[in-house]
């Protein structure tokens, strides 16, 4: 953001006559503070400042200090925001040292706003790097403990998000508001959002949750937007949640909801007409690893392929060569030429550079995922013990387990041509790469291979902080287990808990515990390691996962 110094000076009094609003208006900090993208010499700072009566400008000050207090290091500023960027102020705070802990805050019209922890990247020889993984937080459906968990964690070295930061639903009978809890956390405004004021509203709704802006006090965030920042099922031009002319131009619709990420996130600005390249960024921890984020929804993303839409049923039979059909088009694209471009550059970079990992940040699950049949993954008993209420879900299975088709259709699964030119980039590189994914609201452990059988790489994904999984098809029976039995790249899989990875990398190991809270409809609440797997550098590749 551009800071006009001179107008920062006079709103702050320590230049011309301090203008009447500004003396007397009095300002709040309710949204906490964040920092991100961090840098071996610098780091985004984010707050907002919430007048009593908006309208004139606000100036501030910033203040950076070293947690080490060894002589040196402190920095401040000062700068001016007001209503055409929501309040929220965004400072590129430059000149650190890397590797190195800092505190901070901010000040306007004499109030103090709550102080963060941050971190710059380290240079040189790295020992090793912690960071939480998190995805998909539906803000009615339960309390954010999962957020929690990360703030009470005792190191983060950084928190990478991969989007589903907030959700775009709002209303009676919408995603989430059939929670125990949604009465007292039902989404503001209480609609579906469209405008650019309604996405504010929704980031302010979301950063007013206290265990939310205590995840962002912990440590610097890296993050990137999947779907529900914009719409459900969103790509490059359009989405399953926009009607047109019912709601708009996409492209009007799509903008606003970025210039809103833009402002409430704490991610570096973007360069002129470039909103959607600017999630494309890559972050080297010392000479221990890269982590190359990638985005996949709104630059080159064709439109999905749909059961109904593409193979309608018609007296009782599919017809699939459509489908089929489209999901072998080497033209449909889920990045596009410019980005794979780039991650080959990275990719090739980081290698180069004696990167013991390259961790690639990624909105959706990687791995090839077939949906299982109940009826041939469960014994004759289990099946049989399956209540009433899940028979419904089971008969979804078994249907799209006759079909042969991936169950995501959304994810990479759904551009498989795509997907296998990644492969390429990776075994054409000697990456070792480890990838890290959002968005399926479940627990992943996966082993991912080529067309051609290959262990190109192995995949880390998250649950949901307290999105919905498929959960369980009868008592004990988690939907994942059977989802892990019927694929090949599925080493672990966990629909029903709610949490975050922590992934710890060393040259020697890349180690991911899987960490989920008891409840989401308690405030109180315990944490668990649900299960831990670990990856080896194995030649110019990754080895097969191990559980811990």
């Amino acid at each position: 953001m551009r800071i006009d110094r001179r107008k920062a000076l006079t709103l702050l009094g320590l230049g011309a006559a301090t203008p009447a609003a500004a003396q007397s208006s009095t300002v709040s900090f309710r949204h906490g503070v964040a920092s991100g993208d961090p840098r071996p010499d610098r780091v985004i700072l984010w707050t907002r400042i919430t007048p009593e009566k908006p309208g004139a400008d606000i100036a501030y000050v910033w203040r950076l200090n070293p947690v080490d207090r060894r002589a040196g290091g402190a920095k401040r500023g000062s700068g001016v925001t007001g209503p055409s960027r929501d309040y929220t102020v965004k400072v590129d705070a430059t000149g650190l040292d890397a590797g190195r802990a800092y505190t901070f805050e901010f000040e306007a019209a004499g109030v103090k706003s709550p102080m963060g922890r941050t971190r710059t990247l380290p240079k040189g020889a790295t020992q090793d790097v912690v960071l939480a993984v998190a995805s998909c937080s539906l803000f009615p459906n339960g309390y954010f403990n999962a957020y929690q968990a990360i703030a009470d964690a005792p190191r983060i070295d950084a928190v990478l998000h991969l989007g589903d930061y907030i959700y775009e639903y709002g209303g009676p009978g919408t995603y989430g508001m059939d929670s125990p809890v949604a009465a007292e956390r039902p989404h503001d405004p209480p609609r579906e959002i469209v405008s650019l004021d309604d996405y504010r509203r929704r980031h302010a709704q979301y950063k007013t949750d206290p265990s939310l802006q205590a995840a962002h006090a912990k440590a610097p965030w890296i993050v990137v937007w999947d779907d529900h920042e914009t719409a459900n099922d969103s790509f490059s031009m359009g989405a399953q949640n926009h009607t047109p002319g019912a709601e708009g131009d996409w492209t009007a619709r799509k903008a606003a909801a970025l210039k809103a990420y833009f402002e409430w996130m704490p991610i570096r600005e973007p360069a002129s007409g470039g909103l959607a390249e600017a999630a494309m960024r890559s972050f080297d921890f010392g000479d221990l690893a890269s982590l190359i984020m990638i985005e996949t929804r709104l630059t080159a993303r064709d439109q999905q392929v749909t059961l109904d839409g593409d193979a309608p049923e018609v007296d009782g039979k599919r017809d699939l060569t459509k489908l089929k059909a489209k999901l072998a088009d080497p033209k449909r694209r889920m990045m596009g030429d410019k980005q794979e471009v780039w991650v080959a550059a990275e990719l090739a970079r980081s290698v180069k550079a004696g990167h013991a990992w390259q961790v690639i940040g990624n909105e959706v699950v990687m791995a090839h995922v077939m949906y299982p049949s109940p009826k041939k993954e469960l014994t004759a008993e289990q099946y049989a013990a399956i209540p009433a209420s899940a028979q419904r879900r089971v008969q979804r299975y078994e249907q799209a387990a006759a079909l042969g088709l991936p169950a995501g259709l959304d994810m990479w699964d759904g551009y498989p041509v795509d997907r296998e030119r990644v492969y390429g980039l990776f075994r054409k590189t000697g990456a070792r790469p480890i990838v890290l994914s959002g968005d399926s609201h479940a627990f992943w452990a996966n082993e991912l291979h080529d067309a051609s059988g290959q262990r190109v790489a192995c995949e880390f994904g998250t649950t949901g902080i307290t999105s919905p999984g498929a959960g369980e098809l009868s008592p004990g029976i988690n939907a994942g287990d059977l989802i892990a039995k019927a694929n090949k790249d599925v080493v672990f899989n966990d629909q029903v808990s709610k949490g975050y990875v922590l992934l710890t990398l060393t040259r020697n190991e890349a180690r991911a515990d899987m960490v989920a809270v008891s409840t989401i409809t308690s405030k109180t609440f315990e944490t668990k390691v649900v299960k831990s797997f670990k990856a080896r550098p194995e030649g110019k590749g990754v080895s097969a996962l191990s559980e811990v």
